[in-house]
């Protein structure tokens, strides 16, 4: 049972049901991390003004959902895995992408040091050497999509962490551990 309830988007009011119906409207649903945060008007903006901003990201869609694979494996965020194994799916990645993913690979070398980065970046709490960020560097990232790949890592750190203290039940296909 979750620790903090997801809120009823119906009992809501004012900006937090402004919000939860824009939500509704674009997906179709709203999932219980999002009902998680709707406590909070000011985590539900900063959850949405991060992930607004990072749609008009220059690291594609698919390498945005192979980040997050890979934050939420290495944080054991299972809500998050799962959220993004379903949210990957639809944004193209095969099966196998998204099983690499998680293990912070790809076939694609840029792609693989991106996710090797950002693995770092979660492990390391920011904290990255001088020769780490060269190798970012040498698989053809600019400083542009190194902020990017930061934010985000920080914006799945945020939800990792609050699906670890909300223990936010599953709403999404769940998905198998990695062996």
């Amino acid at each position: 049972m979750s620790r903090i309830q997801p809120l009823d988007p119906e009992k809501t009011q004012g900006k937090t049901q402004e919000l939860l119906a824009v939500i509704k409207a674009k997906s179709g649903r709203v999932s219980n991390i999002i009902k998680t945060m709707a406590h909070s008007s000011v985590a539900l903006q900063a959850y949405l003004g991060l992930s607004g901003a990072l749609a008009d990201a220059k690291l594609p869609l698919k390498v945005r959902e192979q980040i997050a694979l890979a934050v939420g494996e290495d944080n054991q965020c299972h809500y998050c895995v799962a959220a993004h194994s379903a949210i990957g799916k639809h944004a193209g990645l095969t099966p196998e992408e998204i099983e690499a993913g998680r293990l912070a690979k790809s076939l694609d070398p840029k792609t693989d040091a991106i996710l090797k980065f950002a693995k770092r970046l979660s492990a390391n709490r920011g904290n990255i050497t001088d020769p780490e960020l060269a190798e970012i560097r040498k698989a053809g990232c600019s400083d542009e999509e190194i902020l990017e790949i930061i934010t985000a890592v920080a914006l799945n750190l945020f939800t990792n962490y609050v699906n670890h203290v909300a223990d936010t039940a599953i709403d999404f296909p769940r998905v198998s551990p990695l062996a």
